[in-house]
C-alpha cells in the first residue's frame, strides 16, 4: 500500500470520526435514512427469479425490512395470554395468571413431596424386619385432602385391644414409623379414629367416644415419636360413618387410624383471598 493511499484513508477516518461526534442524533438519522434502500425486496431472492440465488438468513436486510425481534416487542405484537379467562368467564388479568401459574407449581411439587413420602414409608416397612410383617396393616394414598396414611386392623393382628383405646405394642412401632415420614414434610396433620360396626351390623353408641380417644391416644405417641404439637390441625373420631369396605362395615379393616398430611394451599395476596 501506498504511503499516499495510507495517509488518505487515515485522514478520512479521522474525519469520519470527527462527523460522527459532531452531529447530533436526528442528523445521524438523517444521514442513515439517506442511505437506507428506496425499496425492499419482498422475497430472500436476491431478483425473485428461480436461480437468483437467496439471501443467508431470513432476517437479513432483503427479508421483509424489519427484524423479526422488533415485530415481537412492538405495542402491535400480540399477548400471548390474550384470550384466557377465569372460571366466571370474565378475561384473565396478569395477576390472575400469575396466580393460577403459582398454585399449579406448587401442586406439582406438594405432589411429588408427597410420593416421596409415601416411598420412604414403604422402604422403611421393608428395610426394617420387625416392620415388614406389618406392612400389610398400612395403606398410602392420596386424596383430596392430601396423603392420607392408614393404620388398619387385619385379622388377628389388630391395632387395638379389644375396647381398648390405647395404642398396642404393634401399633406404637407402627405409629413411630410413621412420625418418620410426617417429619420430613411441614404440613400440618389430621388425625381420625374409625370403627367397625358390630357382627350383626349394629352400631354402638360408644363408638364415636372410642374413635376419638384412639385417635387422641395415637396423636400422643407422634408426639411422643417427635411430631411437633403445632403440625396438628384436628383430632376426630369418626366412628362406623366412614368405613373402608363400605359393602361389609363388620371387616376388621374398619377399624382403622388415619393420618392425613393436608395440601397447603399457596399464600395468596390479602386483597385476593377475601
Amino acid at each position: 500500500m501506498a504511503y499516499a493511499d495510507f495517509v488518505t484513508a487515515m485522514m478520512a477516518f479521522f474525519l469520519l470520526m470527527w462527523l460522527i461526534n459532531t452531529t447530533s442524533p436526528e442528523q445521524k438519522r438523517g444521514i442513515a435514512d439517506y442511505f437506507a434502500p428506496a425499496s425492499v425486496s419482498e422475497t430472500t431472492s436476491g431478483s425473485g427469479g428461480i436461480l437468483a440465488g437467496t439471501a443467508l438468513g431470513e432476517d437479513g436486510a432483503k427479508s421483509e425490512g424489519s427484524m423479526p425481534i422488533i415485530d415481537a416487542l412492538s405495542p402491535e405484537s400480540p399477548n400471548p395470554d390474550a384470550g384466557k379467562t377465569t372460571d366466571e368467564g370474565t378475561p384473565a388479568s396478569a395477576e390472575d395468571i400469575s396466580t393460577e401459574a403459582l398454585r399449579e407449581a406448587l401442586q406439582k411439587r406438594e405432589e411429588a413431596a408427597f410420593a416421596s413420602a409415601a416411598q420412604s414409608l414403604r422402604q422403611a416397612l421393608q428395610d426394617m424386619p420387625e416392620l415388614a410383617e406389618l406392612s400389610k396393616n398400612i395403606i398410602i394414598d392420596q386424596t383430596p385432602e392430601g396423603l392420607r396414611i392408614q393404620l388398619v386392623d387385619q385379622e388377628g393382628r389388630s391395632m387395638f385391644n379389644q375396647g381398648s383405646s390405647q395404642p398396642n405394642p404393634r401399633a406404637q412401632l407402627l405409629l413411630r414409623a410413621v412420625s418418620k415420614v410426617i417429619n420430613q414434610l411441614p404440613n400440618r396433620i389430621n388425625i381420625y379414629g374409625h370403627t367397625s360396626a358390630n357382627v350383626n351390623g349394629s352400631k354402638a353408641e360408644g363408638d364415636w367416644g372410642l374413635s376419638a380417644t384412639r385417635a387422641d391416644a395415637s396423636r400422643r405417641i407422634l408426639q411422643g415419636a417427635g411430631v411437633d404439637p403445632d403440625r396438628v390441625y384436628q383430632v376426630a373420631g369418626r366412628a362406623t360413618s366412614e368405613p373402608l369396605y363400605p359393602d361389609d362395615p363388620t371387616l376388621p379393616g374398619n377399624r382403622r387410624i388415619a393420618i392425613v398430611l393436608l395440601r397447603e394451599a399457596p399464600v395468596l395476596p390479602p386483597d385476593r383471598g377475601l
